[in-house]
């Protein structure tokens, strides 16, 4: 795997998350699905390597990067064959053992794909919806999700892209939080400076469509309503606490899963941008 240029720039990172390792994550543990055991040795050393680094009398009191499962449509529009599962495993394990890398925070090891249901998701402050664009929630995940978010969750939903993921995906929500709008957010939210301070706003597309056309988006969606530009909403409650991030126009999982497969799409999303805007939310987030 490869190693990260600019890795000082990370430094700046620690002392913000030590605080937030010990109420970063609610007990609970993870669910594997068949299929995703750990076998390559470079990962299970660095499983391994995370495991020891964890304090046996506060083990729960650490960061689990949780991924959701959820039925989804097959329609074409909404994404083709994408499913909740993708860019799973790797991104996540890249993800969770640069986490343990290059910050102080605490970091469970292995895969957490969780069910939306009340139970599952009270073990989790913090929650990742892929292919977003297809996700179908039903009534019983409907209402996990409302009281999950209303009780202090947070979800971050990636990968989808035009105008009828969104819709659909808005459609969705809708039934979650009726009375609740996404509101579009600018460049100047303090979401893109808690941490990094970005001069744009993020956009990783998608590691084939990037090399396919050299652009920072994936072309051959509908963008009539909606261009082509990133566009970041939230959903807030009451007391205007951000309690769902929506990164439409965006495929951070890519920029996760593929960071050493092209030096290019490295330089240009990976390093400067996927990870550095997770550590942005969660900084925000739980610090909010």
């Amino acid at each position: 795997m490869k190693s990260y240029k600019h890795a000082v720039r990370w430094v700046v990172v620690l002392a913000a998350l030590v605080l937030l390792s010990a109420e970063a994550q609610w007990r609970g543990g993870g669910r594997f699905r068949r299929g995703y055991e750990i076998r390559d040795p470079e990962r299970i050393k660095e499983q391994e390597m995370m495991e020891k680094a964890l304090n046996p009398d506060s083990r729960e009191d650490v960061f689990t990067f949780a991924r959701l499962k959820f039925q989804a449509d097959r329609d074409w529009r909404f994404g083709g064959g994408r499913l909740w599962d993708d860019d799973a495993p790797e991104a996540d394990l890249n993800l969770i053992f640069r986490l343990h890398e290059v910050t102080s925070l605490k970091v469970r090891p292995g895969l957490n794909f969780i069910d939306i249901t009340a139970k599952d998701l009270a073990n989790y402050p913090f929650v990742y919806l892929a292919s977003a664009g297809r996700a179908i929630f039903t009534d019983e995940e409907v209402a996990a999700l409302r009281q999950y978010l209303l009780s202090g969750g947070f979800v971050m939903a990636d990968d989808f892209w035009g105008d009828d993921q969104w819709a659909h995906f808005h459609e969705q929500l809708k039934r979650v939080f009726p009375e609740r709008e996404p509101v579009e957010l600018t460049l100047d939210h303090r979401i893109f400076h808690t941490v990094f301070d970005f001069k744009k706003q993020p956009q990783i597309p998608s590691v084939g469509a990037y090399l396919r056309t050299g652009q920072s988006y994936d072309p051959g969606w509908p963008f009539y309503q909606k261009n082509e530009d990133p566009h970041y909403y939230a959903i807030y409650d009451d007391k205007q606490r951000m309690i769902a991030l929506l990164c439409h126009n965006n495929h951070y999982g890519d920029g996760w899963e593929h960071e050493g497969d092209d030096e290019t799409y490295f330089d240009r999303f990976s390093e400067p941008m996927a990870y550095p805007m997770l550590i942005n939310i969660l900084v925000y987030t739980m610090a909010h």
